[in-house]
């Protein structure tokens, strides 16, 4: 009778595995069909990349190419795409054995969602009422790649227990979702948000971990010897970190407006970002009893002063106000990890891989936070009269944080038993979905595990 059960569950799965490499092919062509199809009804070069740029300068007295956007935005822009290409994907490889899925996939999401991404800010923001057409530029693709940002992040929250179709279908909604929830918050509610703390990182956050919520795996602890880093994965997984750090002022800068605003935006993150580290690595030594440093918080919590400031960014929030920012950033986000983590996953059921409620969520409720607390406190004696005109009325007052639309349809859907996702016991592991090199696979055995972590949160030594 064993013999008979154990045969069937063997057959479902190989039937699982094929449908998957049916589906994913599938999928993708068909969905890039069917954008080229959409592209090629609705979008157009907009007047300053078009070819009637000649006459557009004649017609607005522009003398010099110098003035086309381009030359403003792209320099931000290159930044913004490492960090989604590179930052993110890099970010993901702290895994053992899914260093492939972290990247690659990081790639697929990015490539599929940003296209998508195009056609739904247009529709929101750029649909022009007598063409019926969209004009893109080089800030529509900054646009974009912001939106797949938060597509991302909710990524690190089923980190290894999706399928490559799921993120897919995932990726679909979160990008319909974010164009949605970005319209509310920007167009009606006319909250400022430059560097997106609302709109990207907590969206991006609670859209994840509501997913990983819906998803829950009562058994995931039969792939727990997936569940950890080895010595080389979490140094690839800092490269991921260092260009998230190093690009930032660069990402919470970029659609700012030109001159002391984009400035500004960029000086405040740097300065929020490096006071974000000292009481990293402070609280990171002072939660061991040895004094020695975790590298999940230095990975992670360095980065959350960049998540929070993004709304204050470009406000005259001044250098030491910035501090002051990256000093309890970096205190709550590494405490998160150790304390709100555990919790979530226990009481909650909510199984955060990556931990971005402590790198993404919680620090964006606090940029929302501080975004209307210094809106609020704006005066005419330090804004001037210009930019006054801007800032008044643009408080949010807690209203965009109530805007991260629910994602329950999404986790439903995700939870149909139809998109070959992995088995509890193949969780967190590349060979489900990829080809592995054979040395890999000859050596994988000798290579002893030196840190075992619990959903990338807990770690301890194990006896060689």
């Amino acid at each position: 009778m064993g013999n008979c059960i154990q045969g069937c569950k063997d057959y479902f799965s190989r039937q699982k595995n094929t449908n998957i490499r049916l589906t994913l092919p599938v999928v993708c062509f068909v969905w890039q069909i069917a954008m080229i199809i959409l592209f090629g009804v609705f979008i157009r070069y907009d007047e300053e990349s078009d070819t009637h740029w000649v006459e557009t300068k004649a017609h607005d007295n522009i003398t010099s190419d110098i003035e086309n956007d381009f030359y403003f935005r792209y320099p931000s822009f290159q930044d913004v795409h490492v960090m989604i290409f590179v930052g993110f994907g890099f970010l993901m490889t702290f895994l053992k054995r899914y260093s492939f899925g972290a990247v690659g996939f990081n790639f697929l999401v990015a490539s599929f969602g940003l296209q998508w991404a195009l056609l739904m800010q247009g529709w929101f923001h750029s649909l022009d009422p007598q063409t019926g057409k969209i004009f893109i530029g080089v800030e529509s693709l900054i646009n974009a790649d912001f939106c797949v940002a938060g597509c991302l992040i909710a990524y690190g929250a089923v980190l290894g227990k999706v399928s490559p179709v799921q993120l897919l279908v995932m990726t679909l909604f979160g990008v319909t979702l974010f164009a949605v929830e970005e319209y509310i918050i920007l167009n009606l509610l006319h909250a400022r948000d430059a560097g997106g703390s609302m709109v990207i990182h907590t969206f991006g956050g609670y859209y994840g971990l509501t997913i990983s919520w819906v998803l829950y795996r009562p058994n995931l602890n039969q792939s727990k010897r997936m569940q950890g880093s080895v010595y080389h994965s979490d140094i690839f997984a800092m490269i991921g970190t260092l260009f998230l750090w190093m690009f930032w002022p660069s990402f919470n800068s970029a659609i700012t407006d030109h001159g002391d605003g984009q400035h500004r935006a960029a000086i405040n993150t740097y300065l929020c970002l490096a006071s974000t580290v000292l009481t990293t690595v402070a609280i990171s030594s002072l939660s061991q009893k040895t004094g020695k440093l975790d590298m999940v918080h230095i990975q992670n919590s360095t980065l959350a002063g960049g998540v929070a400031l993004g709304t204050a960014a470009e406000f005259m929030i001044s250098p030491y106000g910035a501090l002051i920012v990256g000093f309890f950033c970096g205190i709550i986000s590494t405490m998160g990890y150790i304390f709100i983590s555990p919790f979530l996953e226990k009481t909650l059921k909510i199984q955060d891989t990556c931990g971005i409620h402590n790198l993404h969520a919680m620090p964006g409720v606090i940029g929302g936070i501080v975004g209307a607390i210094t809106a609020a406190a704006a005066s005419e004696s330090v804004y001037g009269k210009g930019d006054m005109g801007r800032i008044e009325g643009d408080v949010p007052e807690g209203e965009g944080l109530k805007l991260t639309l629910s994602p329950l349809f999404t986790g439903s859907i995700l939870r149909l038993p139809i998109w070959g996702d992995p088995a509890d016991e193949n969780c967190f592991d590349d060979e489900v979905y990829w080809e592995l090199p054979d040395e890999e696979e000859e050596h994988q055995e000798s290579i002893p595990p030196i840190l075992e972590y619990n959903n990338h949160m807990i770690h301890k030594q194990q006896d060689l």
